[in-house]
């Protein structure tokens, strides 16, 4: 068998023909080990297929988008008053975006950035939030805290401005960067949804807790399980013995605890992969799509390919959605991401600020969120899902001589959905002012702009868990550090 992480599985014909009698149980027991891992089942107890209801009217779904490298999202969410705008301008430079080109977010102070157009009738009809300045935090942290504070403070978060650490501290939902569990991952186990997250973008942090890993999905097209043993091959009479004889491999108890164990989550493993892999394998116009998903996709898909790979991404958790009664339960998270904007360099083309890698990359997120909205407008699950962004870390404010930004912390964030209270921006903007209050820096060679947050992970994520269904008490157990924030415990964009 070979073991392919975020692929499908692929069973040697030689393997597969076999039966009861052709080698002993526990043989093949360990010769098909790999595919409970290679479709995502880590949890023994909580998969228990077809003892939970199907999907229930109040069904809500969670999409994290995590931009990998970390986004700028000072470029993202700029400031239009003249105030604002002329601090930000004034570092900025020749990264500046031209106030003119900016895409309005009438009722604010604040513009986006113009390759994030396709999100215009999502901000115009109050479903798209900005959220501010948010990052990593222990506790509530001023200036003055920061610089003050002994080396290893248990107030400062682990490895500020490492891609490695601080994608672990998003993930997470706290300050250390040692901690192995996602904060999705702990909401998912702690509501015992049906599934564990569903990453349609390879292993995450974001997803495991302490009794399950993430189950990671293919791309669309790609097959979900054994090859041999799919649901449309059980008409040939061959595939149906083989499935035949390794349920009955798998149906006779062990002589140890461990072993039963062991051929549950088996069990588990092709069972998943017959229930979703009709569903991960269908691409748009094929038998079985839906036409409210397909059309929303249409500008993103031509000639048998997705324009983007958060397209491709963003379409199979629509389609996850949509099939949600075959997916099962009423709560679901899902992970998907987008890479490339660690931008240290030509970010901007020279003279040209709106183009560049990190307008490209925007591109590609701003019309991906807007076909997926338009997707579950269409499905008439708008109000049902929700969507936002994660990213490392923000970029500086000051650009380096490479006509890009260095790594910084605090950074602006996007939540899109039906649920979303627009019209307005949430958290506090920072101060865009070299060494100012909100600036780490007070040496000249360290005022860059690395803001500090003065919203954290953990206050964004019991926002979008408080509106998931989580209980106050609940929080405090998915969220840790969220008690530290006294009576500012969410930051109210749902």
């Amino acid at each position: 068998m070979t073991n392919h992480k975020t692929g499908p599985v692929k069973l040697r014909a030689d393997i597969l023909q076999i039966s009861v009698s052709d080698v002993q149980r526990r043989s093949f027991l360990r010769r098909s080990a790999a595919l409970a891992g290679a479709l995502g089942v880590g949890s023994i107890g909580n998969l228990l297929l077809g003892t939970r209801a199907a999907h229930a009217a109040d069904y809500k779904a969670l999409v994290c988008v995590f931009l990998h490298g970390g986004n700028d999202g000072l470029n993202t969410i700029v400031p239009t008053d003249a105030a604002g705008y002329n601090q930000y301008a004034g570092v900025r430079g020749g990264l500046a975006i031209p106030k003119s080109e900016l895409v309005p977010m009438v009722g604010t102070a604040y513009g986006l950035h113009p390759s994030l157009a396709a999100l215009a009738p999502a901000w115009n009809a109050g479903r798209l939030a900005p959220v501010l300045n948010v990052g990593p935090l222990h506790e509530p942290l001023t200036k003055a805290q920061f610089r003050a504070a002994l080396p290893n403070s248990a107030a400062v978060p682990d490895n500020l401005f490492s891609h490695s650490d601080q994608q672990v501290l998003w993930e997470a939902a706290g300050a250390d960067a040692l901690e192995r569990t996602g904060w999705g991952g702990r909401a998912s186990q702690l509501l015992a949804t049906v599934n564990p997250v569903i990453s349609v973008a390879g292993n995450t942090r974001f997803g495991q807790s302490e009794r399950q890993t993430p189950l990671v999905l293919p791309p669309p097209g790609a097959v979900f399980g054994a090859y041999g043993l799919q649901p449309d091959e059980m008409q040939w009479p061959v595939y149906a013995a083989r499935k035949a004889a390794i349920d009955a491999l798998y149906a006779p108890s062990q002589e140890l605890a461990l072993g039963d164990a062991y051929t549950l989550m088996q069990r588990d493993a092709f069972a998943i992969s017959q229930r979703l892999g009709a569903v991960v394998k269908t691409l748009p116009g094929e038998s079985g799509s839906a036409a409210a998903i397909d059309s929303a996709f249409a500008a993103l898909y031509s000639g048998g390919a997705f324009a983007t790979g958060i397209a491709a991404q963003l379409y199979q958790v629509a389609k996850l959605v949509n099939a949600n009664a075959t997916v099962q339960g009423s709560r679901q998270i899902f992970f998907a991401q987008l890479d490339g904007f660690d931008t240290h360099a030509n970010q901007v083309v020279t003279g040209s600020p709106t183009e560049g890698e990190h307008a490209r990359l925007l591109k590609q997120l701003g019309d991906a969120l807007a076909a997926f909205h338009a997707a579950m407008k269409n499905l008439g699950l708008g109000d049902a899902v929700t969507a936002f962004t994660q990213s490392d870390f923000g970029r500086t404010l000051l650009p380096n001589n490479s006509l890009g930004t260095d790594h910084a912390w605090g950074n602006h964030h996007l939540v899109l959905g039906g649920a979303v209270k627009g019209g307005a921006t949430y958290g506090i903007g920072p101060e865009l002012v070299l060494g100012g209050t909100d600036d780490v820096g007070v040496e000249a060679w360290e005022r860059q702009g690395r803001c500090i947050p003065t919203s954290s992970v953990d206050q964004y994520a019991a926002t979008l868990l408080g509106w998931f269904g989580v209980s106050e008490m609940q929080l405090d157990t998915v969220l840790p550090n969220l008690k530290n924030f006294g009576t500012r415990r969410q930051l109210g964009f749902l």
